[in-house]
C-alpha cells in the first residue's frame, strides 16, 4: 500500500493539506499527518488547530513513498526552516521517490534545488523562487517525481493527480467520480 506524509507547520494552509489528504485516504492510501513544529496541535493559517498523527522526529520519512507540503504563510517559510524535513525532501527527491507541493510550497523544493530543469508552478509571486525551474501556469504539473500545484483552487486536482500517479488513472476516475468533481 502506498504511503503518503502530509506535513504541517505553524502557519499552513489547512484546506490545501485536508483536501489533497482527504482524496488520498478515499482512495486507500495510507496518509500520515506529520507536525514540524515539536507539538502534535498545529496552529494552521487561518488559525484552525489541526492534531497531528506523529512529530517529525517520531517518524522515518524514507517509509514513505510521496512527502507532501501545503502551502500558507507563515506555514512555508517554517518549512523551509525546518532542517529535517528539508534533508527528507532533498533525500526523496535525490533517490526518486515523489515530492509534492501546493501554493507557496513549491518555492521550498526550489530553495532547496529540486526543480532545477524541471516544470513547475506555484502561487503567484513565488516564481522567482522556483529556482531552475520553467515555470507554468498549469493548476497542477507533473515532472518526474516532484509534483507541484498552483494554490488552493487546484488542492482537489492535486490529490486526483497523487492517486493517478500511486493507483492509476482508472482509480484516480473512480475517486473523481464519487466526490462528484466535473472540472476538468
Amino acid at each position: 500500500m502506498a504511503k503518503v506524509f502530509a506535513f504541517l507547520a505553524e502557519g499552513s494552509e489547512e484546506v490545501e493539506n485536508l483536501a489533497v489528504v482527504d482524496v488520498l485516504v478515499r482512495a486507500g492510501i495510507e496518509v500520515k499527518l506529520i507536525s514540524v513544529t515539536g507539538q502534535r496541535e498545529v496552529v494552521t493559517s487561518h488559525n484552525i488547530h489541526i492534531v497531528t498523527d506523529a512529530l517529525f522526529e517520531e517518524v522515518d520519512c524514507s517509509e514513505a513513498d510521496v512527502l507532501f507540503i501545503p502551502g500558507g504563510l507563515p506555514g512555508t517559510t517554517n518549512m523551509m526552516a525546518h532542517q529535517g524535513l528539508c534533508a527528507a525532501l532533498t533525500e526523496a527527491a535525490r533517490s526518486g521517490r515523489r515530492v509534492a507541493a501546493i501554493c507557496a510550497a513549491p518555492s521550498v523544493l526550489g530553495q532547496l534545488g529540486l526543480l532545477e530543469g524541471k516544470q513547475a508552478t506555484c502561487y503567484p509571486g513565488f516564481e522567482d523562487q522556483l529556482k531552475g525551474a520553467s515555470y507554468t501556469r498549469t493548476g497542477v504539473v507533473t515532472d518526474g517525481n516532484v509534483t507541484t500545484a498552483r494554490g488552493l483552487g487546484y488542492a482537489l486536482d492535486l490529490g486526483l493527480e497523487l492517486v493517478r500517479l500511486l493507483q492509476g488513472e482508472e482509480k484516480a476516475a473512480k475517486i473523481k467520480a464519487a466526490i462528484q468533481y466535473d472540472q476538468v
